[in-house]
């Protein structure tokens, strides 16, 4: 049994002292990434579709969701009559929101209406350039090409903040920005296209992190931390203090968990207390002054007391939706005009069309015609245009040699009447995949 017990302890030990993350690089101090530039680099939003399931919720979050935006409504938030307007050049859309964003007042941030206009194009802005333009500054700004962000341990769906954004120029400056473009989508009701890890919204709520939230992260640590959780350690030989190891510079250091930790062996009385101290250390390192910056941005837009009615999961909806599309919702709660019906042989075409698409094709569909690639928690029928909720919608127009347009701020699609299922299919996909500004109504 001792012996049992001594290799035991050598290789929790092993564990332990595997357990080191770089989170600055080993290169002189004096070289730095420049701030965040264009991406060519497809949205992480996308991909994530076939991967990722959406985040449980509680019964009574519609309830909750509905008192909060009433909540925002009754405090002026967003409703104006003064104008945050953003004219946005579509090659410079990260300078162009950064400057204009940045150089906003608190109380315009919170008060304003939202006016997005992109240069040299002649859409209105009823909704739908504002939800393009949230739609694609998510996808760049929380992209890890450029090292303010990184994908999460385990997948390439989610993203959290890199400890190497330390060296991006203005960085504070720039996780601020990205708190503000957070709280903006929030109080506006636009969807993002990123998903974040579970500790990030934890960070946003200002809630503590525990020992469940490092599972998807770092599932071997996890189990390593939850043996000793579960387990009496007093007969064990673990050889652990409340100090852990780390790379800095290319230099393997030591850092206490707590004044003096290196002298303090965790045992059975103070496990609570390492457990606590170590998780926080593994999903902070690095990285909590970015997420204050980031903290404080997102609160200068929405008042704290507001959000904390959301736990962690619900934000997570509010924020990004889901990715999953149910085509049977989808079309469900799909409006026709025109002459077109759901039994018209072109509308048993087109939906003929969207089950041959692949999922990333549909959410491409979607993002064409509404502007966005996330679907609200609740579903198509939740959807929302110019004025509030406004379904799918799809209008006989133009002729058989045409290509489909889209009005994003009324969420519809002019889809002329194709002689054949094949030409609509290869219209309704080159449509997808080739066009990039609205159609205007």
């Amino acid at each position: 049994m001792g012996f049992v017990t001594k290799m035991f302890g050598v290789v929790f030990s092993l564990l332990f002292e595997q357990e080191i993350m770089s989170y600055v690089p080993a290169v002189p101090s004096s070289a730095r990434t420049a701030s965040p530039q264009l991406s060519p680099q497809a949205s992480p939003g996308l991909s994530r579709a076939n991967a990722r399931a959406p985040a449980p919720y509680r019964r009574d979050f519609e309830a909750k969701l509905r008192n909060f935006y009433r909540k925002l409504e009754s405090k002026g938030y967003g409703q104006g009559p003064g104008k945050l307007k953003l004219h946005i050049r579509r090659e410079h859309l990260l300078e162009d929101a950064f400057s204009k964003i940045m150089a906003a007042s608190k109380k315009d941030l919170q008060k304003c209406k939202l006016y997005v206009t992109f240069d040299r194009e002649e859409g209105l802005d009823y909704g739908g350039p504002s939800r393009e333009f949230f739609f694609l500054l998510s996808r760049e700004l929380f992209n890890p090409y450029y090292g303010l962000f990184e994908y999460s341990a385990n997948d390439t769906y989610t993203v959290q903040v890199s400890p190497m954004s330390a060296f991006v120029d203005n960085h504070h400056e720039w996780f601020r920005f990205s708190g503000r473009v957070l709280g903006l989508a929030l109080v506006h009701q636009y969807l993002l296209d990123a998903f974040f890890t579970r500790p990030f919204y934890k960070a946003l709520l200002r809630l503590p992190v525990n020992l469940s939230d490092l599972e998807s992260l770092d599932a071997e640590f996890h189990q390593s931390l939850l043996w000793i959780k579960e387990n009496d350690i007093s007969a064990e030989v673990l050889d652990l203090t409340f100090a852990v190891t780390e790379e800095v510079f290319g230099q393997v250091v030591e850092r206490e968990l707590k004044p003096g930790g290196r002298n303090v062996t965790v045992c059975e009385g103070n496990k609570k207390d390492y457990l606590e101290r170590v998780v926080r250390w593994r999903l902070e390192r690095g990285v909590s002054e970015q997420i204050d910056s980031l903290v404080r941005g997102f609160y200068e837009v929405v008042d704290p007391r507001l959000v904390s009615v959301f736990d962690a999961r619900e934000l997570e909806l509010v924020i990004a939706g889901t990715a999953e599309i149910d085509l049977a919702d989808w079309r469900k709660n799909t409006e026709y005009r025109s002459g077109y019906h759901d039994n018209h042989p072109v509308m048993q075409w087109f939906w003929s069309a969207i089950e041959r698409f692949s999922n990333e094709q549909r959410l491409r569909l979607l993002q064409f015609v509404t502007g966005t690639s996330s679907i609200p928690y609740e579903g198509f029928a939740a959807l929302r245009g110019s004025t509030g909720p406004r379904k799918f919608c799809i209008e006989k127009w133009g002729k058989p040699n045409s290509l489909p347009r889209a009005h994003t701020c009324f969420n519809r699609l002019d889809l002329p009447p194709y002689p054949t299922p094949e030409i609509l299919y290869e219209k309704l996909l080159l449509a997808v995949e080739e066009t990039n500004t609205f159609g205007i109504e």
